[in-house]
């Protein structure tokens, strides 16, 4: 197994981790974005008012995004193991 395979694998397995939470990470950020600007115009600086909405979020996409999730991860772990003989060999 060479360097370029591993380090191949090794991108591939990072593309593969930011494809999948890249759903609740921008959910996260816009609900983060969006209490910000409700509490800077309210002046309520309450901090489980930023952490609470951000959690309801994250948990909503992932149910919403959950199969396709699954199915990514699944994706890159079936192209893993069927293509084995190929990075070992």
């Amino acid at each position: 197994m060479s360097s370029e395979m591993v380090i191949g694998l090794a991108g591939e397995a990072v593309y593969t981790v930011l494809k999948a939470s890249a759903p609740m990470l921008v959910l996260a950020l816009v609900v983060g974005l969006l209490v910000s600007v409700f509490q800077a115009t309210t002046q309520i600086q309450e901090q489980t008012l930023a952490f609470v909405p951000k959690i309801v979020a994250v948990f909503l996409s992932i149910i919403i995004f959950g199969p396709w999730i699954l199915n990514t991860v699944l994706d890159f772990t079936y192209n893993l193991l069927n293509n084995l003989n190929y990075y070992i060999g």
